[in-house]
């Protein structure tokens, strides 16, 4: 069946959306932040990420039949208008699952050569035990690691998870990774605020890479500044893009949100869209992923390497992205949000773990588990 070309209205910060859309039709690109209504009108088919709010006020007046959104979480749309209105939507759950999972990684490997601790010895916390959450499980514990996993809706029907008490009192690394919920029977918004961030264990790390208003950022300043053996980690912030500077000096490492921003994450984010449209139209798909995928120019990484630190930061430093992202500080606010913008639309190219192949090392098991390709 030959379709009518259609009218795809995308966020300009989708990588290869034009390639992959191409064959629907005609693809125009704009700022998703700052998508008005007007452009929006004449469009079949919308695409976003999570800085666009696609509600009755972007839509009041459109004719969109499907809206995607190349991201995990989908706070961002008001499904409820979208069902009422008979518009069909889809998310990318999992896109960049791995990529927010190595930035965790990354980081806690990176604090362990400065703190001057083991981090395989540690025990994990995981807040949200979704996509994410459940890649990281895996990856620590084929790493040998202990780990709590906190997540009530999986909890009601599943064994094995604890309660946030729990895991704030015991874990010395805890790491976020829910959606953004408001209410219902486990919101999310504020879930770790002044009745339970005073339960941290001593000199316990706290990596949020999930959705900034999961903590409330004001509670966690005044606990970094009541306790300096707590070690803060932040990819997401409460008001963003506007990052509170002063809770941004408490905290060990920084980020623009882009704990998932690796170009195979955001590709396949687009590439799952592709799918979902294909899928609502009722016709075939006519490529895979790696169409869009470039090759790996790094070369693989042998027994010169010594520890899975020098190997993780040829793949990513998170000290590029906090130097980056403290640099905008001191901006005016307007400023710098724009500057927080800016860093995330314009970020370097950085691929993911399995990109790297991993040749005869003395630690190829334990590199494996975290993610590396090891030949064979």
């Amino acid at each position: 069946m030959v379709l009518p070309p259609l009218r795809i209205l995308a966020d300009e910060n989708m990588p290869m959306v034009s390639e992959i859309f191409a064959p629907f039709g005609e693809v125009t690109l704009t700022s998703g932040r700052d998508m008005r209504p007007e452009q929006v009108e004449q469009a079949d088919v919308l695409l976003v990420r999570s800085v666009t709010q696609v509600n009755s006020q972007l839509l009041k007046k459109a004719s969109v039949q499907f809206v995607g959104t190349a991201t995990i979480g989908m706070d961002h749309l008001d499904t409820a208008y979208l069902t009422k209105h008979g518009i069909y939507y889809s998310n990318a759950p999992g896109c960049n699952a791995d990529a927010v999972v190595e930035y965790v990684l990354s980081c806690v490997f990176l604090l362990a050569k400065q703190k001057g601790f083991n981090p395989l010895d540690k025990t994990y916390g995981i807040v949200g035990v979704g996509n994410v959450g459940e890649r990281l499980r895996q990856r620590l514990s084929a790493a040998g690691c202990q780990v709590l996993i906190n997540d009530p809706p999986r909890g009601e029907t599943e064994k094995g998870f604890v309660s946030l008490d729990n895991v704030l009192q015991n874990a010395d690394v805890i790491c976020c990774h829910t959606p953004l919920i408001q209410d219902g029977d486990y919101p999310t918004h504020h879930l770790l605020n002044e009745s339970n961030l005073h339960l941290l264990k001593t000199d316990a790390i706290l990596l949020n890479a999930g959705r900034g208003p999961v903590i409330d950022n004001e509670v966690l300043l005044q606990c970094l500044k009541l306790r300096s053996d707590l070690t803060a980690v932040l990819d997401v912030w409460e008001f963003e893009p506007e990052v509170n500077a002063e809770l941004a000096e408490h905290c060990a490492i920084i980020s623009p949100h882009i704990a998932g921003y690796s170009l195979d994450g955001k590709v396949r984010g687009t590439f799952m869209l592709y799918q979902a449209l294909c899928q609502h139209l009722d016709i075939p798909e006519e490529h895979v992923l790696k169409d869009f995928l470039p090759e790996s120019d790094l070369p693989a990484v042998n027994e010169s390497f010594a520890n899975p630190l020098q190997i993780m930061q040829q793949i990513y430093d998170p000290r590029e992205d906090d130097r980056l992202l403290r640099s905008t500080l001191t901006l005016p606010a307007e400023q710098q949000a724009t500057e927080f913008d800016q860093l995330r639309k314009n970020y370097r190219t950085r691929r993911e773990f399995s990109s790297l192949t991993i040749e005869e090392h003395t630690q190829s098991a334990l590199l494996g588990a975290l993610g590396f390709s090891i030949s064979s």
